[in-house]
């Protein structure tokens, strides 16, 4: 039996999707804030994997609530790692490109420098320290701009505004791979079966979508996929500022996760389409 952490999240929803049988524990059953009690659910349900999609995700709220941030992002990753190293299970953590930041125009590989830019990479990147420090089978999975069908995120967004105006002016000048959330249950779901199987591939992996794309150029397409006739107007970062700086580059080297796990980079534009089919809509081809 699978064990996830989450259960309203992205990740966690397209997770239910394909393991409906996987015991899901939300906030009422497993209180991120109180790691000791992540802990303790953990070693009651006695699972034979880990999958940690649950998390503080409000980048923004972050820079006012780091401790909160960093006791969900950070104290609570490293409970459930060491209980699910007791249990001799693998341990599947989701974290993201924002531990980087976001510097140059190359993809950052998982080895690469960590120079977070706000409390939110910050708590994140705790997350991971206090994964890795464990030293159980484990697989911290790092992804980027994610988006799906469920909850609020830059998809549904753009479809809310863009039916709504004639023109958008979009951030530009930040780069990435938009990742389907049902991708990334996906790959989950693999990484923690071969983990099982051998656990020397435990480590730092990259997962996201492909080809990498600005914020604008991704709102373009989704609008065309959508039928949406919105014109999409390029901005700098500078002129739409928020409490907590982005990483303009948020390329990921995703080339050593499709080594290890033979997992390769979902094309984004195809997932988007499969997205707004979930929501009612019909793509465009």
């Amino acid at each position: 039996m699978i064990l996830v952490f989450g259960q309203t999240g992205q990740v966690a929803r397209e997770l239910a999707a394909r393991v409906p049988e996987a015991l899901f524990l939300g906030r009422d059953a497993a209180d991120l804030s109180d790691p000791d009690a992540c802990a303790a659910a953990l070693r009651a349900a006695a699972p034979s994997a880990v999958i940690n999609a649950a998390a503080y995700t409000a980048v923004d709220r972050a820079e006012a609530e780091e401790d909160l941030a960093t006791r969900i992002n950070g104290a609570a990753p490293g409970a459930m790692a060491v209980a699910a190293a007791e249990l001799g299970v693998p341990f599947v953590h989701i974290s993201t490109d924002y531990v980087f930041d976001g510097a140059g125009t190359a993809p950052f590989a998982p080895d690469a420098p960590v120079g977070p830019l706000g409390a939110y990479g910050r708590s994140k990147l705790a997350g991971e320290e206090a994964v890795r420090a464990v030293g159980g089978v484990h697989a911290i999975l790092r992804t980027s701009w994610v988006v799906s069908a469920h909850g609020g995120n830059f998809v549904k967004t753009m479809l809310r505004l863009g039916a709504e105006r004639d023109s958008l002016s979009i951030v530009a000048d930040q780069v990435g791979g938009p990742t389907a959330a049902g991708d990334i249950a996906a790959a989950c779901l693999k990484i923690a079966a071969r983990l099982a199987a051998d656990p020397g591939k435990s480590g730092t992996y990259h997962f996201a979508g492909a080809p990498d794309v600005s914020w604008a150029d991704f709102a373009r397409e989704i609008f065309g996929q959508a039928g949406l006739d919105c014109a999409v107007t390029d901005i700098p970062s500078a002129a739409y500022p928020t409490p907590a700086r982005r990483p303009h580059n948020s390329r990921l080297d995703c080339s050593s996760l499709q080594a290890a796990f033979g997992i390769a980079r979902p094309d984004w534009a195809e997932s988007l389409s499969g997205i707004l089919r979930d929501l009612g809509h019909t793509p465009r081809p």
